[in-house]
């Protein structure tokens, strides 16, 4: 069954005149509680989500990159109200601290936060930068992850550690396995240092960087097929107690293949031996003729990578014979409530942003907090783009209780009724 969403939410007026009183009351004073507390209280939406099959407090997070590679960083995050943090990608390395893929881990950094248009007239933003994976040293991150599961810890947002581990570039070169095992395991060990007693899994985000696109890694179809095959297993089996030890996702990234390409891409996953535990999906656009700061050959984001995003997502969704999909964290272009239950209505769980918390804080009505805080605001309350008028909305077409809605109701029977969307154009 398709479902179009209308330009503007349909849902009672008595809410709508909520939504406006409060967008507008708390763009300059701060919020009573929490933002999930805050709106069960006045609007009846449970927002408790799932990130990896593990319990978060709202469906919004922040997507690894330069916004998550300290504590003060990730504080912030916590304290603003977001439901999960990936951290910066860490680049795998053995006992020796030999690393494969070292190319990743640089510590050039510039970035620029810029409009941009897309093919369909829509315009959007996206951060060109130049920089890829933790530059720091191995010992750095793990502390790192220490020291953000100590803040998170009681608070219901989830850290999540994000890893790049060796890809042969041809079928002739052997898989570091010394790289898995080691990386995996100290990984695991840190993340449950404050849980020594009752050790969990590992949500962690296996990260096919989007410049993959660009390298010579990915130039040839036949290898990156096996890599979704083999990836998975590695992982998993690096860890001495089993897979259950570990929620791993993939990072799906958007080759410079055709559609048809990345539906193999999320076929193959699924039809594995070894599966992840979810897909994220999927990473941002490669353009090998795009410049910036005297580089040629950089990544994009903005409405043409929603667009492919959506469009994949929905085909796959319609085509695929997979009775049972992975669970899907979505990221892409996600700079508007709207624009999240687009990726809800393609199977998504929980949604992740990164270049929508660097915009100019002009584009935020929110005028108190740090720029999480301000996108959360703008994310959750804008009345005709928010997420709360869309919860309402599709709350309303999905015949649920309107006065108490579980935003993971609305998840599953989004997936069991196997709904789809259709976007209007």
């Amino acid at each position: 069954m398709f479902i179009t969403l209308p330009e503007i939410p349909q849902i009672p007026e008595a809410v709508s005149h909520q939504l406006k009183r409060t967008y507008i009351e708390f763009a300059d004073q701060q919020l009573p509680v929490s933002f999930e507390k805050f709106i069960t209280n006045e609007f009846g939406i449970d927002l408790a989500a799932e990130y990896a099959g593990l319990p978060i407090r709202s469906p919004f997070g922040k997507a690894s990159g330069q916004l998550s590679m300290t504590r003060r960083q990730v504080q912030d995050d916590i304290e603003a109200g977001l439901g999960f943090v990936i951290l910066k990608t860490v680049i795998a390395q053995d006992e020796t601290g030999h690393q494969s893929m070292q190319a990743w881990a640089t510590t050039e950094t510039k970035m620029t936060v810029e409009p941009i248009q897309g093919k369909n007239g829509e315009t959007g933003w996206t951060v060109s930068w130049k920089g890829r994976g933790w530059h720091k040293s191995f010992a750095d991150y793990l502390q790192l992850i220490r020291e953000a599961n100590q803040l998170a810890d009681g608070t219901g947002c989830l850290i999540v550690p994000s890893c790049k581990y060796h890809l042969p570039a041809s079928g002739d070169e052997s898989w570091n396995t010394a790289e898995y095992e080691y990386t995996t395991r100290r990984l695991y060990e840190a993340w449950n240092e404050i849980n020594s007693n009752n050790a969990q899994p590992l949500p962690l985000e296996k990260d096919f960087s989007p410049t993959l696109a660009g390298d010579r890694l990915s130039q040839v179809q036949e290898q990156i097929l096996p890599w979704l095959n083999i990836v998975p297993r590695l992982i998993k089996q690096s860890l001495p107690d089993g897979p259950e030890q570990i929620r791993l996702g993939l990072k799906v990234f958007n080759t410079l293949f055709d559609d048809e390409f990345q539906l193999e891409m999320l076929s193959t996953l699924h039809e594995s031996k070894v599966q992840p535990d979810f897909l994220i999906y999927g990473n941002r656009l490669f353009d090998p003729h795009r410049k910036y700061d005297g580089k040629t050959g950089i990544a994009y984001g903005g409405p043409d990578l929603s667009d492919r995003n959506l469009r994949v997502l929905t085909r796959f969704r319609n085509v695929s014979t997979v009775r049972n999909q992975l669970p899907l964290s979505a990221t892409g272009d996600i700079q508007s409530g709207r624009r999240a239950v687009e990726y809800l209505l393609c199977g998504a769980e929980n949604f992740q942003l990164h270049t929508y918390f660097q915009l100019p804080a002009t584009e935020y009505t929110c005028r108190i907090g740090n720029k999480t805080y301000k996108a959360l605001h703008e994310l959750y309350f804008h009345p005709t783009t928010g997420f709360l008028a869309w919860l309402f909305h599709l709350a309303q077409r999905l015949d649920l209780p309107k006065e108490s809605i579980r935003y993971l109701d609305i998840v599953r029977e989004v997936r069991d009724r196997q709904l789809t969307l259709k976007r209007m154009t």
